[in-house]
C-alpha cells in the first residue's frame, strides 16, 4: 500500500516537470494513523503461543495423512498405482 503511494507520488512529480518546490507531494497515509495524524490504538491481539500452534499443526497433519492414505488405497485398488517390487529378490 505504501509502496504504491510512493510510486504514484513519484510519477506525479515526474509529470509535474518544472514545478517550483515540492507542491506535487501529498502526505502518505499509513494504516496506523488517523487523518489528523494521531496514532490509532493498538488492536486487540489474541495470544496463541505454542499451544495454538500445536492445536493447529497436529490436526492438519492428521487430516493430511488420512487423505493421502485413502488416496493411496484408492489408487492401489484400481490398479492405478502399484508399488514396485524391485527390492524383493525372492525369485
Amino acid at each position: 500500500m505504501v509502496l504504491s503511494n510512493v510510486v504514484r507520488v513519484a510519477s506525479q512529480l515526474n509529470s509535474a516537470g518544472t514545478r517550483s518546490g515540492l507542491l506535487g507531494i501529498r502526505q502518505i497515509r499509513r494504516k496506523y494513523t488517523y487523518r489528523s495524524g494521531a496514532l490509532k490504538p493498538m488492536p486487540y491481539i489474541i495470544p496463541f503461543g505454542l499451544l495454538g500452534v500445536v492445536f493447529t499443526v497436529i490436526p492438519g497433519l492428521l487430516i493430511g495423512a488420512a487423505i493421502s492414505r485413502n488416496m493411496a488405497n484408492f489408487l492401489e485398488e484400481n490398479d492405478l498405482f502399484v508399488p514396485s517390487d524391485d527390492d524383493d529378490d525372492d525369485d
